[in-house]
């Protein structure tokens, strides 16, 4: 449908019926405003004014689709035009709102998973569980927004950015380990012994030595299983 063409049409019917944009609102429940913006081409009215609009103009649902008065002639064919561009109309705009959602549920994923990483300390749970909570999201974005796409594309790209996200994150955790001296946010257990606090992760273990003393300091080493009395006598 031709929105500008229709917006047109509509104003000048207005103005025929001598109604001004306030009172054609005050009759649809709408405001004045939005009324403007029908007639500027701006925005089509909803479906359900479409035969309210009809009726306080005085033409049918033919003339206001095709923005224009439709002959008797040409009224099956222009009839027919109009059905298929009023369904085209509207499935852009249902196709338009899921594209809204999807993008609002991507970056609200993003930033909930940053946000975790930067408000939660990594020694609380919180910080993995907010920030896998984010990927999740995230992840539903993507999976709408790739809705129409073929199941074994979508499929495919829905693996391979879950991957790529989760290996970031815990890159990113690695990272802060090594330069920051922070425990490990994904980590599968934790155990004390002595003045030792051993972080037990899925590829990779940390050891705090001297907890709270001046000789602290943070070690890393591949995934090994120490018994207690290796964890205690492990930093001397």
């Amino acid at each position: 449908m031709d929105q500008e063409k229709i917006g047109k049409f509509i104003a000048e019917c207005r103005k025929k019926q001598k109604i001004t944009q306030q009172e054609l609102a005050e009759r649809l429940g709408v405001s004045d405003r939005t009324v403007g913006n029908w007639e500027n081409g701006r925005n089509m009215p909803d479906l359900s004014l479409f035969k309210p609009l009809c009726n306080e103009l005085d033409i049918t649902l033919n003339d206001l689709m095709s923005g224009e008065k439709v002959n008797r002639e040409e009224y099956q064919q222009k009839f027919e035009e109009n059905i298929v561009n009023t369904i085209n109309y509207s499935t852009n705009r249902i196709t338009k709102y899921h594209q809204l959602i999807s993008l609002i549920l991507i970056i609200f994923g993003l930033f909930v998973s940053i946000s975790a990483i930067m408000i939660f300390p990594s020694e609380s749970s919180w910080s993995s569980i907010y920030s896998v909570l984010g990927i999740m999201i995230f992840m539903i974005g993507i999976a709408k927004i790739t809705k129409h796409m073929k199941w074994s594309i979508r499929l495919l790209i829905i693996i391979t950015i879950f991957a790529f996200s989760m290996i970031v994150l815990l890159f990113t955790d690695y990272l802060n380990v090594k330069f920051n001296n922070e425990a490990p946010m994904f980590r599968i257990t934790t155990t004390s012994a002595g003045d030792v606090v051993y972080y037990n992760t899925p590829f990779y273990d940390v050891y705090r030595c001297h907890i709270a003393k001046d000789n602290e300091y943070w070690t890393i080493e591949k995934n090994s299983k120490k018994t207690i009395n290796e964890l205690i006598n492990y930093c001397h």
